[in-house]
């Protein structure tokens, strides 16, 4: 038996998110059923981490345990030559130690959250980005965004089915950088709650708008109630960009 560790990037709008679904098709059902393909045994590939239905991934890390004799490059072209059809790629394969596990060898994981501030409909970027159309003021969503950093419990910005034993948390990084008509949000932390990301998003765009001020934000984060969040960003502009392991 060997241990491959998967790079993976895709396209999230086809699938119901990463993890198997009784009403649709996953990420990790199509690359399980890629590698039953390839090597005729049903294996599970466990992940870094979870998406939800329509998010995307730069670099998702997940590990598969094989046991017909296949290098590491030969394993991944034929991954990705059964993944035709899908927005999936195998972008690395390479063999590891049987102890490193995707998930719980992971001490850090980064998202980027794209946002696209324009009128004018998007195009190219559809499904891939959030539009918004009003003007947002991105300074002011970067100054509120540090309120965030740190130790917290995050229960305004969790999902009522999230199933992390603690709303408690360590942020990182949230910064808002824009770029012309694009804004995107970088967020780095050990690990995340579900749509903690998405939610903090919603609650910095209600700041850039005006409609929320720096005040309003630190409010709703103290008030540790679902019902304080301004909005959840939806999940098209969402993408999975890095797992961080020890060297």
């Amino acid at each position: 038996m060997t241990r491959f560790a998967l790079t993976i990037e895709f396209d999230g709008r086809p699938y119901m998110g990463w993890q198997h679904q009784n009403h649709g098709p996953s990420v990790q059902q199509a690359i399980e059923e890629a590698i039953e393909a390839v090597t005729q045994e049903k294996v599970r590939i466990q992940a870094a981490g979870r998406t939800d239905s329509g998010v995307h991934a730069l670099a998702m890390r997940a590990h598969a345990d094989i046991e017909k004799p296949l290098s590491a490059f030969r394993l991944g072209e034929a991954i990705n030559a059964k993944l035709k059809g899908h927005p999936i790629a195998i972008i690395s394969c390479e063999q590891v130690a049987d102890d490193w596990h995707a998930r719980f060898s992971c001490i850090g994981r980064a998202y980027i959250y794209h946002i696209v501030n324009r009128r004018a409909p998007l195009t190219l970027q559809s499904g891939r980005a959030w539009q918004i159309a009003h003007p947002l003021d991105s300074d002011a969503m970067h100054d509120a965004a540090q309120i965030l950093l740190g130790l917290h419990d995050f229960t305004t910005f969790r999902s009522t089915i999230c199933q992390s034993k603690s709303p408690i948390k360590t942020l990182d990084q949230l910064d808002v950088v824009r770029s012309g008509d694009d804004i995107k949000i970088y967020a780095g932390a050990r690990s995340f709650l579900h749509h903690q990301v998405r939610s903090m998003v919603g609650c910095l765009a209600a700041v850039g708008s005006g409609r929320w001020t720096k005040d309003d934000l630190q409010s709703a984060l103290e008030a540790k109630d679902r019902q304080r969040l301004a909005i959840n960003a939806p999940p098209d502009g969402l993408y999975f960009v890095k797992a961080i392991y020890p060297e």
